[in-house]
């Protein structure tokens, strides 16, 4: 089990007696100088944030591994037709907790329209007044689109139903649950037009890189908050900011960025952080920036640790799992 954080270890180590397994667990990721701490198991765990070196997979077809155990969601990072091609069987945790996800996109809107950086902000300087641009909208007066309605964001529509907000979806496989909390609508752009707040909760594809730049901003009604806790990649980083710069965009919560590999789950404190982009979005009161963390609950971390280890120990016992992605 590689790349393992502190807090996943007493969840492994749990599962292993559990299921009478022997398992070396290592903070180590996955890399060439890492690689000889593999030989002689039979099952791999990963939390890769950065991707293997082709060969590698060669390597680990010719060192008896069948599979591969992503321990999230995402698996963007993997060469799936490479791993195809040598036999290796990738695996990820779809389902580990929609409401981790969801609950913290809903506290990103809520911090959003009640203005809470530019109250902070404020009062940092002893500027305690009320004034027109904190003075914020009610929720239940909002339209909420959500992109992408599988697991969390018909968790996240539920949640805004809750507040009384209207609750559009769009997604090209409409899903007869989510029907039942929102209102689908087919036209992309239309959608975009008509979302106070718009959501992202898809996976990053070929067909959506930057599925969010000049030409989408252009169509969004002027002020429109997004929400990013799906892939950075999904959206154009300077487009946003040149939506922000415009008004298009009112504020933008990012939990993913584009370029974050390099950086989130690192300590960066004592180091100069040396993507310019990175360091604007920080800076910047209209973004809020996390470092990927909108899954980070107990519960998700436990669900990640049990359902990545359990794909791998399927894979190795039947030679199937129902979490393989390629």
């Amino acid at each position: 089990m590689m790349g393992a954080r502190e807090d996943e270890k007493e969840f492994a180590i749990k599962w292993a007696k559990e299921n009478n397994v022997t398992l070396k667990i290592t903070s180590k990721f996955l890399n060439d100088k890492t690689y000889s701490m593999i030989k002689g198991f039979d099952g791999l765990s990963l939390q890769q944030t950065m991707g293997l070196p082709t060969k590698m997979y060669t390597d680990l077809k010719n060192d008896g591994f069948k599979q591969i155990a992503q321990r999230s969601a995402g698996f963007d990072m993997y060469n799936l037709e490479e791993a195809r091609k040598q036999g290796i069987k990738i695996t990820n945790v779809p389902a580990y907790s929609p409401n981790s996800v969801a609950e913290f996109v809903v506290a990103s809107a809520l911090n959003a329209v009640r203005h809470l950086n530019d109250i902070e902000s404020n009062v940092s300087k002893h500027d305690f007044r009320w004034s027109a641009p904190i003075m914020s909208n009610e929720i239940q007066s909002l339209t909420i689109g959500i992109l992408g309605t599988g697991r969390i964001g018909q968790v996240v529509a539920k949640i805004f139903k809750g507040f009384g907000a209207k609750v559009i979806g769009y997604d090209l496989f409409q899903n007869e649950s989510a029907k039942k909390i929102l209102t689908y609508e087919n036209d992309f752009d239309k959608f975009v037009k008509k979302s106070n707040i718009l959501t992202i909760h898809t996976p990053l594809t070929q067909d959506n890189y930057h599925m969010f730049n000049d030409n989408t901003f252009k169509k969004m009604t002027p002020g429109t908050i997004l929400i990013n806790a799906a892939r950075g990649a999904i959206v154009d980083t300077k487009s946003m900011m040149r939506a922000l710069d415009s008004g298009q965009l009112k504020f933008c919560a990012m939990d993913t960025y584009e370029n974050e590999m390099p950086y989130v789950t690192y300590d960066w404190s004592k180091k100069h952080l040396e993507d310019p982009l990175l360091n604007e979005i920080i800076k910047r009161d209209d973004i809020q920036y996390t470092p990927h963390i909108a899954f980070y609950t107990d519960v998700a971390v436990k669900n990640l640790v049990y359902g990545g280890l359990n794909a791998c120990l399927e894979i190795l016992e039947t030679g199937n799992s129902k979490s393989i992605v390629n």
